[in-house]
């Protein structure tokens, strides 16, 4: 028999593969083990079962901290739930999508579809269109519901140090970058995100992730979450001290048995022997967390699974051996259901023999170890409050499963002996306490084969760039200091911006810390230098908001007639647009510039403020932009996409398919997106060159 030839098929591409149809979501080893677990209330079993085997609904939020987010959210329920309020499917009909009752200011919403529905019914192909562009532009991200709650309970705020222990795919990561931002005051955070991951490749998902939300306070690190390294920052007296997190998220890897509404194969492939392997893993990533944790901060354990083997054993095991210096935090949402962790359970070996306590256990099974029974005295037990863990379940809200812990720390762990003696100090001289003393440094370089693009700041060696930066877009105040580059030979391509505490990091750590990628795009070089630019840089979309207050210059008011000619038409004719706009631009030197609408009253029917990169060519202009941003803005303004700007699907699937291969390939630091919109960005240059051109062959031959 001829060699079959395997159908393509991209990586983090959903199928409906022929298998996954034929799929008998049953299995009587499952049933079985939590019947007799008991660790929600069984009269409740065929409730749990019969919605575990029904498709997820398709939930996305909107991105809470942008200045976008109240107007996207009108216009989406103006412009596309109407047109869902009467749709049918077959004989059913489609319900509107519905907020979240938890989810604070309604900016998550579930629908009555699956994902698979809203990608192929032909009456929703604007919808799912919407939702495209928003995603990429990172003003939307589709998420399943119960993963967006270990984020909320963290309680993050914009001072706060936030690591995430193991962060890919990225998206409560995400959500903890928009709740970092959220204080609409400082558009710069002084906290941090800290987004790590063990996987070398998983980390680039996490670069596309994060990237779309344009942060300059991020950090993505490569390293084995159980022994995640040090990471020292210096104070203000120029001493080195420990970096300790306010909030760490530790959502482990887990068996997934809480997933089986979307990865189907789980019926198929479920063993108790999953979470037997895993738990000794989960612990040591959580022990690490908490010793990585300040004292008073707050530290959220999850896993997409239902086994108290790795949910309640794991927390208890924890508390336990920290000795009282960790407690369980009651904590709730309004509108959320849940059921309480339990106080007793049992270990099931891959044979199906059940032990209530470690003593059973027979010798030859050297894998079950004594942190999975409950730690024994009932006193014990009831100190650790294990009720005040969340156990969420797919029939209490239409949801996946999922576990959630809040553990607080209240002093450092017993034998974090000198951080316990340097608080003691700290706390006697000031009052409070966030960063312990460090100890003597010792080298820790990562083992060969790791390449990274270097992170080089701006020096003094770089003043000619900088100072013709400043000058031409009038920077007042700008720190100039916290701007990098990723190479070191030749001329700079790409300029990035970071937070200062992110410099203090990237500074003090890069020889100690697997760095693959940070900041957000500000600047970049202009292919059109041989037209003589005061400015050889223009100004990048994704970095606009954080460059635009510092600008005194090159900064354009625009009203929405001109923003939507701009945004429909890639080189509108001068003589189209606003008398009031061609007046500005009458005396603006090419090059790079920024169009800034701002709303006349309340009552205006795009009500926020609008930020657009253009350029200034010597008689024309257009917007600098790809088409994903383009199509948000069109999606703000209230006007339907245009057909030429709708995104070819398999294009997309194939880039997004790329990314886990980016280092393989040579790409790296999350650069292949500034290349191709840099090829893109030229083609419109080139553009103005030519359009300039014309109109100036035109005037001479007149």
């Amino acid at each position: 028999m001829g060699r079959r030839r395997k159908k393509f098929q991209l990586k983090g591409e959903r199928k409906e593969r022929g298998h996954y149809k034929d799929i008998k979501k049953e299995n009587e080893k499952y049933e079985h083990y939590y019947k007799e677990q008991k660790c929600f209330d069984i009269s409740q079993f065929e409730d749990f079962l019969n919605a575990m085997k029904q498709p997820l609904p398709a939930v996305f939020r909107i991105t809470g901290y942008k200045r976008h987010a109240k107007q996207l959210l009108k216009n989406m329920k103006r412009n596309h739930f109407e047109d869902l309020t009467e749709l049918k499917i077959g004989e059913d009909t489609v319900k509107p999508p519905v907020p979240l009752s938890w989810y604070p200011d309604d900016l998550a919403w579930q629908t009555d579809l699956n994902r698979g529905q809203i990608r192929k019914v032909p009456q929703l192909q604007n919808f799912h269109t919407f939702l495209i562009a928003e995603s990429e532009s990172g003003h939307i991200t589709r998420q399943e519901a119960v993963s967006m709650i270990p984020p909320l309970l963290l309680d993050v705020h914009s001072h706060h140090r936030v690591l995430d222990m193991c962060a890919a795919p990225g998206s409560k990561t995400a959500q903890i970058v928009e709740l970092l931002h959220r204080d609409e005051n400082n558009s710069i955070p002084e906290g941090i995100c800290v987004a790590n991951d063990k996987d070398n490749k998983r980390c680039y998902m996490l670069v596309h992730q994060i990237g779309r939300l344009h942060s300059p306070s991020t950090l993505i690190v490569n390293h084995d979450a159980s022994n995640f390294p040090e990471i020292f920052v210096k104070n203000d007296d120029g001493k080195d001290v420990l970096l300790r997190y306010d909030r760490i998220l530790c959502d482990v890897p887990c068996s997934g048995d809480g997933t089986m509404r979307k990865n189907t194969d789980v019926w198929v492939k479920w063993n108790q022997a999953n979470a037997i392997y895993l738990h000794r893993t989960q612990y040591r990533i959580l022990l690490r967390g908490l010793e990585l944790l300040a004292s008073g901060g707050q530290l959220v354990y999850s896993t997409c699974s239902l086994n108290p083997i790795e949910d309640e054993a794991v927390v208890a095991a924890a508390i336990h051996h920290c000795g009282g210096a960790v407690e369980l935090v009651s904590v709730s949402l309004p509108g959320l259901k849940w059921s309480p962790g339990v106080s007793s359970w049992r270990v099931m070996d891959s044979d199906m023999n059940w032990y209530d306590t470690h003593d059973q256990v027979p010798e030859k099974k050297k894998n079950i170890s004594y942190s999975m029974f409950p730690p024994s005295g009932q006193d014990v037990m009831e100190a650790m409050h294990l009720d005040r863990c969340m156990r969420l379940l797919p029939h209490q809200q239409d949801t996946g499963g999922f576990f959630v812990a809040v553990l607080s720390k209240k002093k450092p762990l017993p034998w974090q002996k000198d951080e316990l003696k340097s608080e003691a100090e700290f706390v006697e001289k000031n009052g409070s306490e966030t960063t312990a003393q460090a100890p003597p440094r010792k080298k820790r370089k990562w083992e060969p084969g790791f390449k990274e693009d270097p992170f080089v700041f701006l020096t003094s060696e770089d003043e000619a760039t900088s100072s013709q930066i400043v000058s031409f877009f009038g920077l007042k105040d700008f720190p100039v200091n916290q701007v990098l580059s990723r190479t070191t030979n030749g001329k700079k391509k790409q300029l990035y911006f970071v937070s200062k505490l992110v410099k203090n990091i990237i500074e003090n750590n890069i020889n100690f810390v697997k760095v693959i990628n940070t900041g957000v795009r500000v600047f970049s070089r202009s292919a059109n230098t041989q037209n003589d630019l005061e400015c050889e840089f223009r100004l990048v979309q994704d970095g606009s908001e954080y460059i635009e207050p510092f600008m005194s210059a090159r900064v354009i008011p625009i009203k929405i007639c001109d923003v939507t000619k701009f945004l429909l038409e890639d080189q509108p004719k001068y003589d189209e647009l606003s008398e009031e706009l061609r007046e500005n631009l009458k005396n603006l030197a090419p090059g790079s510039m920024i169009y800034k609408y701002e709303p006349e009253n309340e009552n205006a029917d795009v009500g926020c403020e609008l930020l657009l990169c253009g350029w200034k060519g010597t008689f024309s202009s257009r917007l600098y932009m790809n088409n994903h941003e383009r199509m948000h803005f069109l999606n703000m303004v209230g006007v339907p996409v245009p057909a030429h700007l709708l995104p070819n699907m398999n294009t997309r699937r194939a880039r997004a398919g790329e990314l886990e291969d980016k280092k393989k390939d040579g790409v790296v630091g999350g650069k292949e997106n500034a290349q191709e919109e840099e090829k893109e960005m030229n083609i419109g240059d080139k553009n103005c060159v030519e359009q300039d051109n014309k109109q100036l062959n035109q005037e001479l031959e007149n």
